[in-house]
């Protein structure tokens, strides 16, 4: 069954997990054995309040946040996936997808179809050889690493409690909310995610670093206020993804961006490395600001397209991108840290970063922005040529 948002239901459970681990775990990960740390220069915490930067500063940092936060530095694969070149959008077509780049100020565009190149795009000074910031994105990639946990038999079931990952939330408004609502954000907790009001949830979580260090992300959580029962009602919560990275870091007993090395950057082929921005646990952010180079975005929407096999159990990602909360706008909803739309899914992140998928045309388009603000109409109108690309032979 699925859960209408405004409607009440209940939570798909995902089938065919293995057995694995089953009792209570640290709260902190393990030191990281195979990724380099990188540390930048103290700035003034002013500086660090990306929501709240000037265009100029967007364009320039969102190339290079290794310079502005601390992160894991993840070392590419020894053999990176091939992507030929595949037959040339449409003049016409490819026209109109470079007009939507002016008007949307987007830095890089790279369209696969067949896994193969069909069209590839730069502006803003951002080039091939260059990485750009996630944000949100980030929480797919993250949703991708609890899939291997489960493969790997580090979490027992979706159907696990939180707090069996992360005992710190005993007493909770998480007591009784599992790994799965967690991961369709579905949990019945309080969170206000609004960009532009400081004294938001989402606003808050760096005061909360400053004030709590290592005990940030627990902190934060163990405030919040129950709102509705628990696989009942919809709201989307960046905390909560980074919640979904405590709980796989403390059942893997490694930090994220060490467990995607193997699970995702050598999986997926990528061509170079990867940086994660990392917490004062030591562990990294999963609910943003992963750093990769853009035919990297597009060779994860071509790993998502085709199974993940070997990393992910079984059908994960049919489940994983299925519409597990529908919208109201029919077509649209919310799976495992992944966006439904009609036809297709995908990842998102604010001022524009986005990988979308189609399956029915094998059909991976990866797109790298500096949107005046951090969340648009752009989104629908991007979607819409997307579905454009699709359709046309």
């Amino acid at each position: 069954m699925r859960l209408f948002l405004g409607c009440a239901a209940a939570a798909l459970a995902l089938s065919g997990c293995s057995a694995g681990y089953v009792g209570e775990v640290e709260n902190t990960p393990v030191a990281a054995r195979s990724v380099e740390m990188v540390t930048p220069p103290e700035r003034d915490p002013s500086e660090l309040r990306v929501l709240f930067w000037s265009d100029e500063q967007r364009a320039d940092r969102f190339r290079k946040m290794e310079e502005w936060f601390p992160g894991h530095e993840v070392a590419p694969p020894a053999e990176p996936r091939a992507l030929p070149e595949g037959e040339p959008l449409s003049p016409a077509l490819a026209a109109e997808v470079r007009a939507f780049m002016e008007e949307t100020n987007a830095a890089g565009v790279m369209v696969l179809q067949d896994g193969k190149k069909r069209f590839e795009a730069y502006r803003l000074g951002f080039g091939p050889d260059q990485r750009w910031t996630s944000f949100s994105v980030a929480k797919s990639f993250t949703s991708s690493l609890l899939g291997a946990a489960v493969r790997d038999g580090f979490i027992s079931s979706m159907d696990d409690p939180v707090t069996r990952y992360v005992p710190a939330l005993k007493g909770s408004a998480y007591d009784g909310v599992t790994v799965e609502q967690i991961a369709t954000m579905t949990s019945g907790v309080a969170w206000n995610e609004d960009y532009t009001d400081p004294q938001s949830d989402v606003a808050q979580m760096n005061r909360f670093v400053v004030e709590y260090g290592p005990d940030a992300i627990v902190a934060q959580l163990r405030g919040l206020k129950r709102e509705a029962p628990a696989g009942e009602k919809w709201v989307y919560k960046t905390g909560e993804t980074n919640l979904i990275g405590v709980v796989v870091e403390n059942a893997v007993g490694l930090p994220l961006a060490e467990y995607a090395k193997t699970k995702i950057v050598d999986a997926a082929g990528f061509e170079d490395g990867m940086f994660w921005m990392t917490d004062p646990r030591g562990g990294n952010i999963g609910g943003c600001c992963l750093s990769i180079r853009l035919a990297d975005y597009a060779r994860m929407g071509q790993f998502a397209l085709e199974g993940g096999e070997g990393v992910v159990p079984q059908g994960w990602f049919g489940t994983a991108a299925d519409s597990l909360v529908d919208f109201d706008r029919p077509g649209f909803g919310y799976g495992y840290q992944w966006w439904v739309y009609e036809g297709g899914y995908g990842a998102q992140g604010i001022f524009g970063q986005s990988i979308t998928i189609i399956p029915e045309k094998n059909l991976v388009v990866a797109a790298v922005s500096n949107w005046p603000t951090a969340t648009s109409e752009a989104r629908g109108d991007w979607y819409r040529l997307v579905r454009k690309i699709a359709a046309a032979d």
